[in-house]
Formats: C-alpha cells, sequence, structure tokens
C-alpha cells in the first residue's frame, strides 16, 4: 500500500505557506514591554496517529482560541506529543507526508517524536529495515520537510552513539517568543520505545532516563531567557475524572508520566503534554499541568498559563475537548470560545489529495456481514483478537499457533457488511507474517511473562494456555486444538508477526534463540484473504477462552 512520497504537491503548499493561516501574533512574535500578565493557551495533541480527516476540525478550534487570544493580547502555542502518522491508508500510503503539512498549516511550534514515528523503517513498502536500507528513512524525509515548513521535530532522550539524536529537523529542544515571552519545549519519549516498534529499525538507538533528559534541557532552556517550559512527552497515564483538576482519585498514579512530573524539580517545568498511552488526564500533579486527549485526533488539551515577564504567576486546565463533539460519527462540534467551530479550508487543501486518493479504497467490499460488532481490548482476549488469531493460522499452512499483539488491534470491527476501511483501522500496521520454531518450554515462559505484564495482551490460536499462581510465580500448562497438554520438548510452528517476533518476548526467550524466518506476506493481506472467503460472521461464535489467568494481569504478585 505504502509508496514513496512524492514531493510535487510538497512544493506548492511551501509556495503559498500555509502557516499563513495563523493569526498575526502567531507568525511573528508581539513585542511587549508590558509588566502585566499575557494569556498563553498551550494547545496539546497526542496519538493522533495518521487521522487526517480531523485536522481541518481541530484548526476551526485554534482558529476560535487564536482570535481570543488575539484580541487579549495573547497567544497560542500548539505542541504535540508524538504518535503523529501511522495508523490510517491515507497517512500510511504517504509514510506521514500528509500529517506534516496538515500540521504545518494548523501551525504546530514543535512535535515529539514517538514509538510509531519509526514505523515506516526505509523510505518505500519495506517497513523493516533489511541490511543496506537506510532503517529510518521515511522519518528523516519527513523530518526535513517539517524544518522546512517551520515544525520542529523534538528527542531529546533518544540516543544515538551515546549522544541525543542530531538529525536535521531533529534537536532536543526549541525556543519559540508569543506574546513577548520566550517559551521553551522539551521533547522527549517514553523509555519504551525501542521496544514498542520493529526492532530493525532502532536497534543502534537508545533511551535516556526522562526525568533527566527534561531537567538538562529545561535548564538550558532557562538559561537562554524561557520564561516559561512546556514539555512534550509522548509518555502518558490514565484518568477518568476532570471535573476537578487537583484531585488525582480517579488516576493511574503510578504511570510514567506522573512518577516523571513529582520527580522534576519545583519550578523548572511550567506544563506537560503527554501521550502513548491512548488516555485522558487533565490535572495538576505536583504543581505541574500534565495533559493527555485520548487518540486519532479525538480530543485536544489546553491550560491557560498567565504569564508575566518573570514567568507563570496562575494556570487554568480545561478537560480535554472534544473535537466533533460527542456524536464522533458526524463532526458538529458545539461552540468554542463564543463562535460556531468551522472547519478550516487551508488545513482541508492540505490534506485533501490523500484523503481523497485512500477513500475509494477504504469504501471498497471486503466479504462477510458482521453478525453483531466485533470488539476489541487493549489487554484481554477479545472476540475481534480471536477472529484475527483465528485467521492468521488459517493462512499459515503447517503452523500449529498463532500469535498476535492486542496492542496491534486499533479499532472494533463494525455490524454489517465490512469494508476494507474498517479493517485496515482495526489492523493499521504494515507487519509481515514471521515464523519461529520454538519448544512447548519457550511458548510456557512466553506466557508466564505475560502474565507478570500489564500492557497489552497477547492472542492466540490453536492453543489453550492455563495459568495459575504457584509456589514460584505464575505456572502454565499448555493444550494443543485437541486439548492435550504439551510435553516441554514439543516442538511447535508459530506463526506471527514481525514485531513480535523480533521486538517483544518471543526475542528474549531463554534457550536456544529462535531465528524468525519472514515471509512477504503482510498479517492484514493474509486475514483479509480469510475475510473474502466468508460470507456472515458473529462475534458470539468467538466467545472461547484461550489464555486463562487467575485475575487480570499482572497475576501472581
Amino acid at each position: 500500500m505504502r509508496r514513496a512520497p512524492s514531493f510535487a504537491l510538497l512544493l506548492a503548499l511551501l509556495a503559498c505557506d500555509p502557516r499563513e493561516t495563523r493569526a498575526p501574533e502567531e507568525r511573528t512574535a508581539t513585542a511587549s514591554s508590558s509588566a502585566d500578565p499575557v494569556t498563553l493557551s498551550l494547545v496539546g495533541t497526542n496519538d493522533v496517529h495518521g487521522h487526517a480527516e480531523t485536522l481541518r476540525w481541530l484548526g476551526g478550534h485554534l482558529r476560535n482560541l487564536r482570535a481570543a487570544r488575539e484580541a487579549d493580547g495573547g497567544g497560542v502555542l500548539l505542541v504535540s506529543a508524538g504518535d503523529m502518522w501511522q495508523g490510517t491508508l491515507a497517512s500510511n500510503a504517504s509514510e506521514g507526508e500528509v500529517m506534516v503539512r496538515g500540521f504545518a498549516a494548523l501551525g504546530y511550534d514543535a512535535a515529539a517524536l514517538g514509538n510509531h514515528e519509526f514505523d515506516y523503517g526505509p523510505v518505500g513498502p519495506r517497513a523493516a529495515a533489511e541490511p543496506g536500507d537506510a532503517p529510518r528513512g521515511a522519518l528523516l524525509a519527513r523530518a526535513e520537510e517539517a524544518r522546512r515548513l517551520g515544525v520542529p521535530f523534538l528527542a531529546a532522550n533518544i540516543l544515538e552513539d551515546g549522544r541525543p539524536i542530531a538529525w536535521p529537523g531533529v534537536m532536543p529542544s526549541v525556543l519559540v517568543e508569543r506574546a513577548g515571552r520566550k517559551v521553551g519545549i522539551v521533547g522527549v519519549s517514553t523509555e519504551e520505545t525501542t521496544r514498542t516498534t520493529l526492532r530493525a529499525n532502532v536497534r543502534d538507538l537508545r533511551m535516556a532516563p526522562l526525568v533527566a533528559s527534561i531537567v538538562r534541557e529545561a535548564h538550558s532552556l532557562r538559561e537562554r531567557g524561557a520564561v516559561v517550559v512546556v514539555v512534550a512527552a509522548h509518555a502518558g497515564g490514565r484518568c477518568s475524572r476532570f471535573d476537578d483538576p487537583t484531585d488525582l482519585s480517579s488516576c493511574e498514579r503510578d504511570s510514567e508520566i506522573f512518577e516523571v512530573a513529582r520527580e522534576l524539580p519545583e519550578g523548572l517545568v511550567d506544563a506537560i503534554i503527554g501521550g502513548h498511552t491512548h488516555q485522558a488526564i487533565a490535572h495538576e500533579v505536583n504543581g505541574i499541568p500534565v495533559l493527555e486527549s485520548h487518540a486519532q485526533g479525538r480530543a485536544f488539551g489546553r491550560v491557560d498559563l498567565e504569564v508575566g515577564p518573570e514567568g507563570v504567576v496562575t494556570h487554568r486546565i480545561f478537560p480535554p475537548r472534544e473535537v466533533c463533539g460527542r456524536d464522533r460519527s458526524r463532526c458538529a462540534p458545539p461552540p468554542y470560545e463564543g463562535r460556531a467551530v468551522e472547519p478550516d479550508p487551508a488545513v482541508e487543501a492540505a490534506v485533501a489529495p490523500e484523503l481523497d486518493a485512500a477513500e475509494a479504497e477504504l469504501e471498497r467490499p471486503l466479504g462477510p456481514t458482521l453478525r453483531g460488532r466485533f470488539r476489541r481490548s487493549f489487554r484481554d482476549e477479545s472476540p475481534l483478537g480471536r477472529l484475527l488469531s483465528d485467521l492468521l493460522l488459517e493462512a499459515s499452512p503447517g503452523a500449529d499457533v498463532a500469535l498476535l499483539n492486542g496492542g496491534g488491534i486499533r479499532a472494533d470491527l463494525p455490524a454489517g457488511p465490512l469494508r476494507f476501511g474498517a479493517l485496515y483501522e482495526a489492523f493499521p500496521f504494515d507487519n509481515r507474517i514471521a515464523r519461529l520454531t520454538l519448544t512447548a518450554a519457550q511458548l510456557e515462559e512466553l506466557f508466564r511473562r505475560h502474565a507478570g505484564r500489564s500492557r497489552s495482551g497477547l492472542l492466540v490460536a490453536g492453543l489453550r494456555v492455563d495459568v495459575r499462581c504457584g509456589g514460584r510465580g505464575p505456572e502454565v500448562t499448555l493444550r494443543d486444538a485437541r486439548g492435550r497438554v504439551l510435553s516441554d520438548d514439543a516442538r511447535v510452528e508459530l506463526v506471527t508477526s514481525d514485531y513480535l517476533a523480533t521486538s517483544g518476548t518471543l526475542a528474549r526467550l531463554g534457550g536456544r534463540r529462535p531465528t524468525p524466518r519472514m515471509e512477504d506476506t503482510l498479517v492484514r493481506d493474509a486475514i483479509a484473504a480469510g475475510l473474502r472467503r466468508r460470507r456472515s460472521l458473529s462475534p458470539a461464535d468467538y466467545d472461547d477462552v484461550r489464555l486463562r489467568l487467575p485475575g487480570r494481569r499482572p497475576v501472581c504478585r
């Protein structure tokens, strides 16, 4: 599906500079000698994952907010916390080019790199780098385009040869000026970044601790005159209530971004835009406003900073704002800042070619009618996970077991006639099929490790797994499709994705290290072929438990 980007349209857009849609004070800093505080509205997005169709409506909200700040002498800052482009056909086909143009048209001041910024690998159709490839060719092409369009990419804690990466268009931090105030922006990414993308594309990179990286850059920005420091962090957490920003009772307070905020020196950082977990935060942690706004362009976060000549005087945190209102099936947002929200035509023009090109393919009938919604689950088994793993096993003659990653499934399949677009949204990654020959003992080790973790679940076909708590932690029994217990030395032919085979627990199994055998077929294409052979499917037929745990993970603590 993916192609090498075409730059003809990019050059045309450069000629008209889509950033001209910004209000005048957003393009040129307003000199101000006033000692009175000014309002800087910090808007944050995260994990848009290629949903370019939402950007024009985000632009409508921003236009209203910029007008409000222009009227009171303040300004608007727009920051992304990463995972900008992987996830839709329109974005994947251009290897993220459409998102760079959309971000430039919106006037982003900076964007942190997330783990999925590395997913495209070299320029062209191959996602995982092979010998001789430039493993980050697509990312470097996007960074160079973004630099020319005025959107700096930030990465303060991704190391190459022991130092923060110094690629054209990518820097640890940036200093901007808005309404007469200097604002520093630091970008960092979760310390699990190199473990949550294709290993072949990042094997020479390392992650530095977030807090130390932020502190280093924040001090540097303060020395250069920043009176406000903002962190764009592709690291997150989760809260479920937003009525009181100081009430953390609904939050997972041991999550990565909460720990970072608690460890930062008092007064060094004024706000954090988080991401990665696809959840929401609009809270104050250790005196710092921390925002995260779901995913896929659904919402944005906002905090208003009252900034005097010496720094932030006070702040006001807003709950996550839905871009399209409560009904996401049609975009009809309520008024914002006292004005109707209309889609931004300049942003729409920037992203329309890819959206139009993808539409016909996305609407193509795939085959079966679904008699009910096939729901996904990030951490646990689900009807959709069982269906997809079954289809992968069916497409792999000679394989005994299929294994997929619940985190790789990004949307439900809706009831009704199935379109290719729905499958693509559910499984957007260009992962290839990989095979490994394992022993049952190695598979047992895999599921023991899995039971002790709280992140995304494993989806299995051709196997029944029983996990129980013993004296030394999780104990695992494996049964084949006929219910027979597998002996430790039994040989198992496993089919999975190249991501799980090279980047996950499979790459760290004990005993003789299994060597993945890569195939050219994409997992998504194999699944699509199986769906075309069916007339109807019901989620009720995929309710069998295949991975039985004694409670929710992590278990046997």
